[in-house]
């Protein structure tokens, strides 16, 4: 199966294109408009044109090669519209609505009669019970929810069980300033599921790192195939640790699982797991954003002891490891800071002073050290260590990642400055140490992939 037709379509049809506000029809066709490509609106109950787009009667009207169609029909009629759409040669459909296998037995035979008349045709089909997709860089917002238009274009790509969870994502990408490559709600997975999604965001250029929310699936071994066959790291987010399997099959369909044994499954196929939302985005930005560490090793170089400490003791209480600094090292510190209040691992500076780049960069460079972080609450006298970090990762071939707190408008320039030379920028001690674990499991998770100790075939 390809998904082309689906994320990359020369022309849109927009089913059940509605004029009146508020409904699917209507958002769904107002976001989509916003696409480069031609997008007709389909309804033979309406007349005239929206979003400057003439209504036409049925997809088999259009004159033109439709790729995608975005049906906004009730879950009865959507039978009928994909064949319709099978009839007009279109390769991918989009279906929102719900009532089908997340419904009961009667929901699962209007599924069932949808993914035949989708294999027939050969559609590649999102849903059903989905809120759909976007791709901010080509503005392809095939989603009727509110804001999707302001999603900015990013490096990591959202793959979601659900829908909402899907939209929370990319809108908390989009106040940490990082945004998406594409957000993807695959509902109920009737046709395209974690696996189809995995294989073509692998292979999509504009994508460094994929996120995946799981509530259960009926193919775990599909889905840690495709996550071991990619070559971009994916991070992946399990709900249900609590009982919370009839509201999750209510929702998508879908049983949560044995939590535990889904965490066991991830970790042997390389993909570390985090539980909360923000965790799963700073995850991204961390493993997108940054060389990949070859060990699980951190160092930690930090201008005020008290967040040092927060730092060291979750990193390691995570998972992650700090070695102690090499002599040489420490040695090369204290030629630049004499008399520092420490010098093993985190490196603490007291604060933020001038030659605080300068400790930085020894620290990156210790054989020792994988994967480098630096928190620094901000002082305007003295700013961010930009030349130091401009760089810097690409020079030692590690990650560097960077934490800090301040007063917001004090600090824009120079917050500015860091996502110019593509270092990631964490809000608080915690989020960065978090991720530095995430970076560091996922290290010792692909080291050990490397020496043949994952069974992926028990």
């Amino acid at each position: 199966m390809t998904l082309r037709q689906m994320f990359e379509p020369s022309a849109v049809a927009v089913v059940g294109a509605s004029k009146t506000e508020g409904k699917i029809g209507y958002e769904a066709m107002a976001n989509a408009s916003e696409f480069d490509g031609a997008v007709y609106p389909v309804n033979p109950s309406t007349d005239g044109e929206l979003f400057g787009a003439s209504f036409v009667d049925s997809v088999t009207d259009i004159d033109d090669d439709v790729d995608l169609a975005l049906c906004c029909v009730p879950g009865p009629a959507t039978p009928d519209v994909l064949e319709e759409c099978g009839e007009a040669g279109i390769g991918a459909a989009v279906i929102y609505a719900g009532g089908f296998a997340e419904a009961g037995p009667e929901g699962e035979e209007l599924q069932a009669a949808v993914v035949e008349t989708a294999d027939e045709y050969g559609i590649s089909l999102l849903g059903p019970n989905t809120s759909g997709f976007v791709v901010p860089a080509t503005d392809l917002l095939c989603s009727f929810a509110s804001g999707a238009e302001k999603v900015p274009p990013g490096n990591t790509a959202v793959i979601a069980q659900s829908g909402g969870v899907a939209h929370v994502l990319a809108f908390q990408s989009r106040r940490q300033g990082r945004g998406v490559s594409a957000m993807v709600g695959l509902g109920n997975r009737a046709n395209v599921g974690f696996t189809e999604t995995i294989e073509y965001f692998d292979a999509d250029d504009r994508t460094d790192a994929i996120v995946l929310h799981v509530e259960g699936t009926d193919d775990g071994r599909g889905l840690l195939e495709a996550c071991r066959a990619s070559d971009t790291p994916v991070v992946a987010y399990k709900v249900g640790q609590s009982d919370v399997g009839e509201f999750a099959e209510s929702h998508t369909g879908a049983l949560t699982g044995d939590h535990e044994l889904y965490t066991a499954g991830f970790a042997q196929y390389g993909v570390p797991t985090v539980d909360a939302t923000d965790d799963l985005l700073d995850a991204a930005a961390a493993l997108g954003d940054s060389p990949e560490p070859d060990g699980p090793n951190v160092g930690v170089v930090t201008a005020q002891a008290g967040p040092g400490i927060i730092i060291t003791d979750r990193i390691q209480r995570a998972g992650g490891r700090l070695p102690e600094l090499t002599q040489e090292t420490r040695d090369r510190i204290d030629d630049v800071l004499p008399g520092l209040t420490y010098t093993g691992n985190p490196v603490d500076t007291g604060r933020p002073m001038p030659e605080f780049g300068d400790v930085v960069t020894a620290v990156a460079e210790d054989d020792t050290v994988d994967i480098v972080l630096v928190y620094e609450l901000f002082e305007q006298a003295l700013g961010f260590p930009v030349e130091a970090l401009d760089g810097l990762a690409e020079r030692v071939d590690k990650p560097v990642l960077f934490a800090t707190d301040g007063i917001e408008e004090d600090m824009a320039e120079d917050v500015a400055a860091l996502s110019d030379v593509g270092v990631p920028l964490f809000e608080t001690p915690e989020r960065a140490a978090d991720a530095a674990a995430v970076l560091a499991r996922y290290a010792e998770m692909h080291t050990l992939a490397g020496a043949g100790e994952v069974v992926a075939d028990e």
